[in-house]
C-alpha cells in the first residue's frame, strides 16, 4: 500500500512540475494551450482511474482466493 500511496504522489508532482515547465515554455495561445492541458489531465486522470479500477479487482480476486476455504 506504501509504494502505491508513494507512486501516486510521484506522479502527482511529476505532472505538476511538467505541467509548469510546459506553460514557461509554451509556444501556443495561452487559450490554445490551456485547452489542451486540460484535455491531457483528463485523459491522464482516466488512465490513473482506470489502472486503479484494474488493481482494485485484482486485489479483491486475491483476497476472495485467500478467504476460500481450503480443501484438504
Amino acid at each position: 500500500m506504501r509504494r502505491t500511496f508513494g507512486f501516486l504522489i510521484g506522479v502527482l508532482v511529476g505532472a505538476l512540475v511538467g505541467s509548469v515547465v510546459a506553460l514557461l515554455l509554451a509556444p501556443e495561445a495561452g487559450e490554445k494551450l490551456r485547452g489542451q492541458l486540460r484535455e491531457r489531465g483528463q485523459g491522464f486522470m482516466s488512465e490513473v482511474r482506470h489502472a486503479a479500477d484494474s488493481r482494485r479487482i485484482e486485489l479483491r480476486g486475491r483476497l476472495e482466493t485467500l478467504r476460500a476455504p481450503r480443501a484438504e
